[in-house]
């Protein structure tokens, strides 16, 4: 790229005598112009530095935000089954799973093109601009009063997560080089999923308990004003890392519509099933648009969405379906989960949540574990772990009796699949963001946060339309569930075939940059103003 990245130093240094000489730094507050094209460094009379107090502020609530739009997802997994009730679809969850697809399948295919904004209008825009978003659909969502504006909300939502999370990780990734600080730190970040699964399932039950199920959004929208209103507060000025460049409008018009049609198609499956005409054409059109899309972003495409020299890294192509189907596993567990204990041993969505608070417990050690493993520990072992866990996981649940105690067969289950998400997901973060140029960090967090999301919304299309077809007669339920819990643990193994066979990746054990150029462009000390400081 011809710009040069600029990004705020977060606790400022004195500047080095190269970089003073080299920036033609002034003393009198005057902009100093550096000789290379595209870098300025402000200055001003009355600087604003950036103390360590203000750093820790704000790496808390870059990991909040990513907890709030995580915690909105987890409202519609836990409590999706009672909220479908109470908007008069009284199905079982392959029928109501839009409920819990919706948000992820927007998410995930909205992360695709997120990454490439924060790139070009800054990280820090864009990731405020999601939490406003998300703040405004979530407010929306509490007034919808039947099953299809519920679910259009939550789709509009989940636009707002897509926004936040990949921009979220690239400021972490462009902050902190290749090594352990960078390692721990998505460790942490990793750690909000977890921790936002127990709070969620907690919180959803508390309010449809005592409460109506409209003040889950009401709430969410009401924590979400302090965690944005302090970031923009809190975060300093990041220039873009391309603020010249331009979105690539056919690629993302293209890959966007094709994700979407192909995961409504398969999601609205077990609702009509594959003999209605229009699931076949969705179907049809889907992967046309999909190949569309590829052969533009390989032959045409002057700045593509998902640049192809990323796909050139070793073992990345077996890795992107490693992630993909860990993550189908993992979703079909944790909402056929909820099925069972809510619909067949009719536990109520408070006692659910409780009963998921080691999900929170052990999988905050599994993301630090992540974190400490990756310079131990190969990568596709790493994986091997987490996809082991819900492989087991699933198979637990899928042989489990109707009637059972929670400690015989779930209480295990929950605690191995609190490992999955965060080994699998911090593995394959680091990965990536250690294989792509420091300017592709918001595209290969990008592509990471689609197979994570994606994939989740997709998994549940595939289990219902296994469900529906196992339990046509509608008599045994639980015969319906076994068989998504057995598809959930067949895509586990496939995925751990993938991993064991084609995997390649040896120990993390870099600290900084290998590229040059990238290490010129790393954090350049940058004092402002009181207005510059604080513009968005």
């Amino acid at each position: 790229m011809s710009t040069v990245i600029i990004q705020r130093q977060i606790e400022l240094s004195p500047l080095p005598a190269a970089t003073l000489s080299s920036s033609r730094y002034s003393p009198h507050g005057d902009v100093a112009t550096s000789p290379h094209p595209g870098r300025q460094i402000f200055e001003a009379t009355g600087t604003n530095t950036v103390g360590r107090s203000r750093q820790l502020s704000a790496t808390i609530l870059i990991i909040a935000s990513n907890l709030v739009q995580m915690l909105s997802n987890i409202t519609s997994m836990s409590g999706g089954l009672a909220i479908s009730k109470s908007l008069g679809v009284n199905t079982g969850p392959g029928k109501a799973n839009w409920i819990a697809a919706s948000y992820p399948l927007t998410q995930g295919t909205f992360v695709l093109i997120s990454g490439r904004l924060g790139e070009i209008y800054s990280h820090r825009r864009i990731l405020l601009l999601g939490g406003i978003w998300l703040t405004l659909w979530s407010l929306i969502n509490g007034f919808c009063d039947n099953f299809i504006s519920f679910n259009i909300a939550r789709a509009m939502a989940g636009i707002g997560g897509a926004l936040i999370m990949p921009n979220a990780v690239a400021m972490i990734s462009i902050t902190c080089p290749p090594g352990k600080l960078r390692n721990t730190s998505l460790g942490f970040f990793g750690a909000s999923g977890p921790i936002s699964g127990s709070i969620g399932s907690i919180f959803v039950g508390l309010v449809i308990q005592y409460l109506q199920w409209r003040w889950i959004y009401f709430i969410l929208a009401i924590i979400c004003v302090p965690v944005f209103g302090l970031l923009w507060f809190l975060l300093p000025h990041e220039n873009a890392v391309d603020p010249g460049g331009k979105l690539d409008l056919v690629g993302a018009a293209l890959g966007t519509s094709g994700l979407i049609v192909f995961n409504v198609a398969w999601n609205q499956a077990p609702a009509v099933g594959w003999s209605t005409p229009y699931e076949v054409v969705l179907l049809l059109l889907s992967i046309m648009l999909l190949f569309l899309f590829c052969i533009w972003e390989g032959k045409y495409a002057r700045k593509p969405i998902m640049p192809l020299d990323i796909w050139n890294a070793p073992s990345f192509f077996p890795l992107v379906f490693v992630v993909l189907f860990s993550f189908m596993s993992f979703t079909t567990l944790l909402w056929y989960m909820v099925a069972w204990q809510q619909e067949v041993r009719h536990w109520t969505v408070l006692h659910f949540g409780i009963g998921w608070l080691p999900f929170g417990i052990f999988g905050t050690l599994g993301a630090l574990l992540a974190g400490w493993l990756i310079p131990r520990l190969a990568a596709q072992w790493i994986l091997a772990i987490g996809l082991g866990t819900v492989l087991v996981a699933n198979l637990l649940l899928a042989t489990m009796p109707d009637q059972q105690i929670y400690w015989a067969q779930v209480f295990p289950a929950t605690i191995l699949m609190a490992f999955c998400p965060d080994l699998v997901y911090t593995a394959a973060q680091i990965i990536a963001s250690n294989t792509v140029r420091r300017s592709q960090q918001g595209t290969a967090a990008s592509l990471i946060g689609l197979l994570n999301l994606y994939g989740g919304s997709l998994g549940l299309g595939f289990a219902g339309t296994v469900e529906t077809e196992v339990n046509k007669s509608a008599i045994d339920i639980t015969a319906g569930y076994k068989g998504a819990l057995y598809f959930g643990a067949g895509v586990a193994a496939l995925a751990l075939l993938f991993d064991v066979f084609y995997v390649r990746m040896v120990r993390d054990q870099r600290e900084g940059w290998e590229n040059p150029e990238d290490a010129d462009a790393a954090i350049v000390p940058e004092a402002t103003s009181t207005a510059t400081a604080f513009r968005l």
